[in-house]
């Protein structure tokens, strides 16, 4: 196949006392994401794209939250390995992401985010953000999720028909 299509979804929940780091970029806010590593649930719905449409597994397979070496690693560390291990056979065509969190609001750190997640994949990045009108644990301001949907191409690999 020529051209594989992943998705990927992550989501944490809201604490006191973290940084609040999404895209790699540190956004302004009283509570970060809980989690392992740096939670940043956008790379890592990133990630479980690119690993799904090459079908190499999940984040949880590559970097377990069970290894000490990934307590408090930067996402951003972690989509640069996955990067490596999928440029070696794909070309990673775009990406697309949302995020989905009542607060804070992330139109003033789309940008940052995009040049973070683009300068590492090489490719075009589009970021969006919603609410959801104060429906569910994120609207109720419990947690942060994100979605990423991605496309790669087969490095060389012609249609069969060709």
């Amino acid at each position: 196949m020529k051209y594989r299509i992943g998705h990927g979804y992550d989501v944490h929940r809201l604490e006191d006392n973290r940084k609040l780091i999404l895209g790699g970029v540190e956004i302004d806010y009283e509570r970060g994401l809980a989690g392992h590593s740096d939670a940043d649930v956008l790379t890592h719905a990133v990630i479980d794209a690119l690993l799904g449409a090459a079908g190499f597994g999940d984040i949880g397979e590559l970097f377990p939250d069970s290894d000490a070496q990934y307590k408090n690693i930067s996402s951003l560390f972690l989509l640069s390995k996955v990067a490596a291990i999928i440029h070696k056979d794909y070309i990673i065509a775009n990406i697309d992401c949302t995020i989905v969190a009542e607060q804070p609001k992330l139109a003033p750190y789309k940008q940052a985010m995009r040049k973070n997640l683009s300068g590492i994949l090489q490719t075009d990045v589009n970021i969006k953000a919603k609410t959801e009108e104060s429906l569910g644990f994120t609207g109720r301001g419990e947690g942060i999720a994100a979605y990423a949907v991605c496309m790669i191409e087969k490095r060389g690999e012609k249609f069969a028909w060709l």
